[in-house]
């Protein structure tokens, strides 16, 4: 087999899968290559949801080959080097791929190492400590919110961006409220711990949560970061982003929500930014120094929240710019930072937050979006997903 591909996409996720769905289903399909070396594919967005004792876990598994587009090569390695002054991208067996356009797509890198103790315990039956952001500790979380008797329930966000901005606290007033159904509310103290200064992104929707954050009783603790776990006391050790002081809070149940970054492979290469991200245009998503590269989705730059939903919109764009190149054209598609946060507040309840680079409401459906809702709980719970695995990764949008 030839080592040179017409586009390599980098990353057999949400958005690798999205562009080279798209682009296989052309009439005159490039020649495409996908490098992933997972088996698996995971709808993450359900972990919250999962978490919350929902659903099993396995309903957000399934085969990664069951999804690679007909007419797609699919590389089972891991990418080890970026040469885009040679348009190539190295194997971690040493193999080297060419390319006339390259598609990066590798997500981000979770952080587990940054917070000292915290692999010690996390997951592990009766310590309390759970994290919905791998599919080996999700279930933990269910298992913690189940057999919470009362004490401190601690929710943390980290100073880094993460998966889906709303996602840390999501879990939390999915607990709060199976706290109440479980007769043991008026013994819990629930803590949101959170390395940033406000509780969401977006000042139009950041009311809303407030209010249900004060009716609820739930406190909250901005520039407070996560850096270490004390296992057998039962501690968390935080540090304030601005002073440098630390506090030790006990606690019965920890939700942890991992640093976040950009993967190495990225980070040491010549497409990286300043901060490890590959560097590209908010509009066009093709990179400022590489005119044959482009990126999409969490490993990118673009200034917005890294969503899914934001991947939705981003791969069309992508596309069209991708296929002009091809053609020496300048297509007038351009991406505006679109992005979705369901942001579940209980079962049966979630206001769903869209907006754009400007932070502009960009909402979808004719109500106010500003409010719970359970018509939005079940477009998350029960469409979503559908919509994802048999719309999204196929390339239709």
């Amino acid at each position: 087999m030839s080592d040179h591909w017409e586009v390599v996409v980098c990353g057999g996720g949400t958005a690798g899968l999205s562009v080279a769905a798209r682009l296989c289903d052309l009439d005159r399909p490039p020649r495409v290559a996908i490098i992933e070396p997972s088996e698996k594919h995971y709808y993450q967005p359900l972990w919250t949801l999962v978490g919350g004792g929902v659903f099993p876990r396995e309903e957000s598994e399934r085969d990664e080959k069951d999804f690679i587009p007909d007419g797609a090569d699919w590389i089972r390695r891991r990418v080890a080097a970026f040469e885009p002054d040679e348009n190539a991208v190295v194997l971690d067996d040493g193999r080297r791929i060419t390319y006339d356009h390259l598609v990066v797509a590798l997500g981000i890198r979770i952080d587990w190492d940054a917070i000292d103790g915290l692999k010690d315990v996390l997951g592990k039956p009766g310590t309390g400590v759970c994290s919905n952001y791998s599919y080996e500790t999700v279930a933990s979380t269910w298992d913690a919110i189940r057999s919470f008797r009362g004490g401190r329930a601690i929710f943390t966000e980290p100073i880094t961006g993460v998966k889906c901005g709303g996602a840390p606290q999501k879990i939390m007033y999915l607990a709060e409220d199976a706290f109440r159904k479980n007769g043991v509310r008026d013994k819990a103290e629930v803590v949101f711990c959170n390395g940033k200064g406000t509780l969401f992104g977006c000042a139009h929707y950041e009311p809303t949560l407030l209010d249900i954050c004060d009716r609820r009783g739930i406190e909250r603790r901005y520039l407070t970061n996560l850096v270490a776990v004390r296992g057998d006391a039962k501690e968390a050790v935080f540090r304030h982003v601005e002073s440098g002081e630390e506090t030790v809070l006990s606690y019965e149940m920890l939700h942890v929500t991992p640093p976040m970054g950009p993967p190495e492979v990225i980070a040491n290469s010549p497409l990286s930014d300043a901060n490890g991200w590959v560097d590209v245009d908010k509009h066009t998503l093709r990179h400022t120094r590489y005119k044959n590269v482009f990126a999409l989705g969490d490993c990118s730059n673009l200034p917005t929240s890294k969503t899914g939903a934001a991947i939705r919109k981003q791969a069309p764009v992508l596309v069209e710019q991708l296929l002009g190149d091809r053609e020496g054209q300048e297509p007038e598609s351009s991406y505006d930072g679109y992005t979705s946060c369901p942001l579940v507040t209980g079962y049966g309840r979630l206001v769903l937050a869209e907006f754009d680079y400007d932070k502009k409401p960009k909402e979808s459906f004719p109500f106010d979006q500003n409010r719970e809702r359970y018509s939005m709980y079940a477009l998350k719970a029960y469409a979503l997903p559908r919509l994802y695995w048999h719309g999204m990764l196929r390339g239709r949008f």
